[in-house]
């Protein structure tokens, strides 16, 4: 990507270190910040990409205009990139009135904690209502600036302003804290703060798993800290938070504070037993269970979803027949094979791009093949948009979109220090903590640094290397995808064809098969016109069965669409329509079909 150096200039940024990324001052909030010499703004020179961690503004001084031509009866403009707006003065805010005070004090909390906090009231219309309500208001604040207002009346409804950055609550307090809380709600950290825990935070919005608020705080608030404190209610969307947050701030520094018998959170605790019981379950919270060690205690919570409701079908892609023989979790290993050219990684994308648009699951990717990155980001951008990546087609609108959203959402590996395995997972790691990554990719296999160690066989180091990726999917989570060719294949006399490779092909090792949750091989048979997906494994019978699923493949925007076979050998083909709608801001059965018709 070309720098246009006139949006440069009129945003004030220069190149002073040479390197592809650095910490400038923000053009947008440095002369209204307090602290002056944080360099909040992360500019990335290849990408010609600018994102401030503090107002959350995003900056973009690309030449786009020469590569992308928009008709001048359409005309459309850019969209402008993430402006949060930041809450303005309330007319009618009040301390709290002596009936809050009361009923915070029923709950355990004196009114000194909540003078120190600035909690107040006011009235305001809440959605879930329609109606205007008393409402109590926690100030959520950054760096000591206001940043959002959480609204919460007495039946426990609330709302957070209106297109505010989503940020937890009381986040400065732990900023240079060697441990810390993290709580469901206000009232929980409430309760902590009058145990004499000042270093507690709240996530901004209940029991939810997407906990994209962490991502610009996960290096300055939290890698500094030796121990966290989970502090989750015990229901089920609280046990889903909870594995959640362990997942992305690493198990091995995360304590699971839990309430005993007849208590669900942190607050009733201290209604129950006074300050003595929450304090004593901070203490004796215990550590996550050792890796590889477990009791039937260990999953209790797990165990009983699992009594209650049965094993759930995982993850579809939302791709029809294939969707019978195959639904993916996070915490496995699937192996992918296929003769070279048979469109192993195209199908890659777009499962990564399904997966994104559907459960808003983040990818990263180890993919040589695609280097540089300028390379492979057009061909996600044009199954993410449905449009060729090229000048008149694709609109600036649709280009800018598709920029952002891919790279929110979209990560590539390719270390300086070299392409082992170890230095892949390290990386990897990394952005499951700071970006909450749950596929990874690695394609191919070939393109790994092998060093086999003397007196090791290749068929044991292909065993050590699989047993690498499958734990730390489990570890953290995450379905880790990997890529392999198989030996080479000889075509068949009688149809000049080659056979369908199997895992077992796969040079090197039984392995691939053994170990592998899922196993797939991809084949496209030219003559016909039809990409095959071959589901030749699935270790759980509730995430599908062994299977066939037939596609064409859209070379307008490198999308796989159903293959409609035809009733009888003596007709033709049937038409089959082929989506060249945009995917951005839809589920994939919201979107349209549009566009040609392949016959």
């Amino acid at each position: 990507m070309k720098i246009d150096y006139n949006k440069l200039k009129e945003l004030g940024l220069t190149a002073t270190t040479g390197k592809r990324k650095e910490k400038q001052y923000c053009p947008a909030c440095h002369n209204e910040r307090t602290n002056k010499r944080d360099k909040s703004l992360s500019v990335d020179w290849e990408k010609c990409i600018a994102h401030c961690h503090h107002c959350g503004k995003s900056f973009f001084f690309g030449q786009t205009e020469k590569l992308y031509h928009t008709p001048a009866t359409a005309a459309p403009q850019p969209p402008a990139p993430k402006d949060y707006r930041k809450p303005g003065p309330l007319t009618n805010e009040q301390p709290l009135d002596e009936n809050m005070r009361t009923w915070f004090s029923t709950r355990g909390i004196p009114a000194e904690v909540l003078t120190k906090e600035n909690i107040t009231k006011v009235c305001r219309t809440l959605p879930q209502t329609g109606n205007v309500e008393r409402c109590i208001v926690f100030p959520y604040t950054v760096d000591g600036e206001l940043i959002n207002r959480k609204y919460r009346d007495g039946a426990k409804n609330f709302m957070l302003e209106s297109g505010a950055r989503l940020v937890p609550w009381r986040i400065d307090h732990i900023r240079d804290t060697s441990e810390c809380i993290i709580t469901e709600g206000e009232m929980d950290a409430l309760a902590f703060l009058v145990a004499g825990r000042d270093d507690v935070v709240s996530v901004p919005n209940g029991a939810q798993t997407n906990l994209t608020f962490l991502d610009d705080f996960m290096e300055t608030h939290f890698e500094n800290k030796r121990t966290v404190y989970i502090a989750a209610d015990t229901d089920t969307k609280g046990l889903e938070l909870r594995a959640e947050l362990v997942r992305r701030l690493g198990e091995e520094r995360c304590r699971i504070v839990s309430y005993g018998p007849g208590c669900k959170d942190a607050n009733e605790l201290l209604m129950k037993g006074g300050v003595a019981s929450l304090q004593k379950a901070l203490n004796e919270a215990p550590e996550v269970p050792m890796e590889g060690v477990f009791t039937a205690a260990d999953v209790e919570d797990d165990l009983a979803a699992l009594f209650e409701k049965g094993l759930q079908k995982g993850a579809v892609l939302g791709m029809g027949e294939l969707d019978d023989h195959l639904s993916v979790e996070t915490g496995r290993l699937m192996i992918v094979t296929g003769i070279p050219g048979d469109g192993k990684s195209e199908f890659l994308d777009e499962v990564a791009i399904r997966l994104s648009i559907r459960y808003d699951w983040r990818c990263a990717w180890f993919s040589p093949e695609n280097f540089p990155i300028t390379l492979h980001i057009p061909k996600l951008m044009e199954k993410l948009v449905g449009k060729p990546f090229q000048q008149g087609v694709m609109s600036e609108l649709e280009y800018e979109s598709g920029l952002r959203y891919l790279s929110r959402n979209f990560f590539d590996i390719l270390p300086e220090e070299g392409y082992r395995v170890d230095t892949i997972l390290e990386k990897a790691e990394m952005l499951v903590r700071r970006k909450g990554i749950r596929v990874l990719i690695l394609d191919p296999y070939n393109c790994l640094e092998h060093l086999i160690p003397t007196g090791q066989s290749e068929t044991q180091y292909i065993s050590e290397f699989l047993e690498k990726l499958r734990s730390f999917a489990r570890r953290r989570q995450v379905l880790v995808i990997l890529a392999a060719h198989p030996t080479k294949m000889k075509k068949d006399p009688a149809t000049g064809l080659y056979p369908v490779p199997t895992m077992y092909d796969i040079s090197g090792s039984a392995s691939f098969f053994n170990k592998a949750d899922f196993g797939l091989a991809i084949e496209r048979n030219r003559t016909q016109g039809v990409t095959r997906i071959h589901v030749q494994k699935v270790k759980f019978r509730h995430l599908g069965q062994p299977g066939v699923a037939s596609f064409y493949y859209n070379t307008h925007n490198g999308r796989f669409v159903n293959f409609i076979a035809p009733k009888s050998l003596d007709l033709p083909n049937p038409k089959v329509p082929f989506d060249n709608s945009c995917w951005l801001g839809k589920k994939l059965d919201q979107c349209t079909v549009q566009g040609e018709i392949f016959t």
